[in-house]
């Protein structure tokens, strides 16, 4: 009997020494495949990191960048891309006033309907409408840019890693081709982007737009500016979040203080009484 336990035992233990050996050399494969694997890419580069102030704890947008830089949307990036979440009524008092607004959307022809006879028709916008879209679909979209579609920017800070440096980096970051890289026809080399081969050309250029407020218009602070003005249509509520936030946190601490205040008096007859036993 002893025999044939001992037995056992042997070949379980032979059994678990096999098993953490197995599981060892797994792992070895997949970190030394994992470490041949994590190179750089010499077509990428990575964005550096930029100060933001609006990303600060207690920090709000600046409306005069986010004027501009939906101006720079308007009069370069409207032409390619779209914002499809964002709608005239959430730009007032960010932006632009009331008035303004009405008037800049009365300019677009808005598909509506149908009517009583059942029929689309046309009309002014109005402030309840999103901004309007370059083309009608996607495929008119990719056959007016050589195939490829252009992306709607309402999230696009977010949908990118470090999408604040990452689009301020492929804005001003165009360039030209190292020597040997190969270039197909109708693409720019920009280094920011995958492959480093981008179907869109050059959007900023030096004094491309005339801002009101007199800024000079450079690329980077164009790219600055609608950098900003897309982070804000990817989150429009940051500011009320924070303040929320900040108002939360001072509610909370005020009522920890009356918790233990009222915690240390309610106790103190019973922390600080003497008891004392008589025979």
């Amino acid at each position: 009997m002893a025999h044939q336990l001992r037995t056992a035992f042997t070949k379980y233990n032979q059994g678990l020494a096999l098993a953490a050996a197995s599981t060892a050399t797994i792992t070895l494969g997949l970190f030394s495949s994992s470490s041949s694997t994590a190179k750089c890419d010499d077509d990428i580069l990575h964005a550096p990191s930029y100060p933001w102030q609006h990303l600060g704890l207690l920090s709000s947008y600046d409306c005069a960048a986010l004027r501009r830089g939906f101006q720079v949307y308007r009069q370069v990036c409207a032409t390619c891309h779209s914002i499809e979440r964002i709608h005239y009524r959430e730009l007032v008092g960010v932006t632009h006033t009331t008035e303004e607004l009405v008037a800049m959307a009365s300019e677009v022809d808005v598909l509506d309907g149908p009517n009583d006879e059942g029929e689309m028709f046309e009309r002014p916008g109005k402030l309840a409408d999103a901004l309007p879209k370059p083309y009608q679909n996607e495929e008119q979209g990719r056959l007016a840019n050589g195939g490829a579609l252009p992306p709607d920017l309402s999230l696009m800070v977010k949908a990118r890693h470090a999408g604040h440096d990452y689009l301020f980096s492929l804005l001003t970051g165009y360039c030209e081709p190292p020597a040997g890289k190969a270039m197909m026809p109708g693409l720019y080399y920009n280094p920011y982007f995958p492959g480093g081969l981008i179907a869109m050309p050059p959007p900023l250029n030096d004094d491309g737009v005339e801002y009101e407020d007199g800024t000079p218009a450079t690329i980077s602070q164009q790219a600055r500016d609608v950098v900003e003005f897309l982070n804000w249509c990817a989150e429009p509520e940051a500011d009320s979040r924070k303040k929320d936030a900040f108002t939360y946190m001072v509610v909370l601490g005020f009522t920890a203080l009356m918790t233990g205040y009222y915690k240390r008096f309610r106790w103190s007859t019973l922390k600080t009484r003497s008891i004392s036993y008589v025979k």
